[in-house]
């Protein structure tokens, strides 16, 4: 008996821990608004009421243009989730549109609440992910790459660092969809030497077993 119980606490944890990252909703929708007089608080944003919705809450446009690459990793993220698209709300889903100038980057970063499946449809993306440590330390972490030309598909994990580089001479597009209404994202680099306040030089140089002066410039980067 106490076996049975033990077995059924277990696989109800599991089952726990593998639900999907944002919970199902218990009504048909749940609009964002800004109003601090609202009381129904649902997955960190305030209900509209109802009977206030409206076709617009639904609608977001502009994934027609193309995203402002001219910066130092060559490429642009257009986002359309929660933040962007209020009806989006419970709905554990987004959207983003990616833009690459020749050779860009969309540099190693992570969704901690999203897997992510993107669509290339124009350029040619060498893609790929790392998984997390492995139990045993003498193994190293796994990385999976694939070359994508328009029409191929590839996913991301939930959680695991992963990237898209620009291989080709022409612009690159591509579409992804997350699991989440608000996947979050962080940047490896910009959030290892770039965070506010800094991390301390002595971790960092502890951590990547290099010179001080190294992880100086580094930071000085972001």
């Amino acid at each position: 008996m106490a076996i049975g119980f033990l077995l059924f606490t277990i696989l109800a944890l599991a089952s726990s821990l593998a639900y999907a990252s944002d919970p199902s909703p218990l009504q048909d929708f749940c609009v964002a608004v800004n109003d601090s007089k609202a009381t129904v608080f649902v997955n960190g944003k305030i209900c509209k009421d109802p009977k206030m919705v409206t076709a617009d809450d639904f609608f977001f446009s502009g994934l027609n243009k193309a995203g402002n690459t001219s910066n130092p990793v060559g490429s642009k993220v257009t986002p359309v989730n929660v933040n962007q698209l209020a009806g989006l709300n419970t709905l554990g889903i987004s959207l983003v549109r990616i833009d690459y100038a020749p050779y860009g980057l969309n540099p190693p970063h992570t969704h901690p609440r999203a897997t992510e499946i993107l669509v290339v449809v124009q350029g040619t993306l060498y893609v790929g992910f790392v998984t997390s440590n492995p139990a045993n330390p003498n193994m190293k972490n796994k990385l999976f790459t694939k070359t994508l030309y328009p029409g191929d598909v590839f996913v991301f994990p939930e959680g695991l660092i992963h990237f898209q580089f620009n291989v080709g001479k022409i612009k690159a597009v591509a579409f992804a969809g997350l699991s989440s209404q608000n996947p979050g994202v962080i940047t490896i680099a910009n959030a290892v030497f770039g965070s506010n306040p800094p991390i301390s030089s002595d971790v960092l140089t502890k951590a990547f077993q290099v010179d001080k002066n190294v992880i100086k410039y580094l930071q000085g980067q972001f």
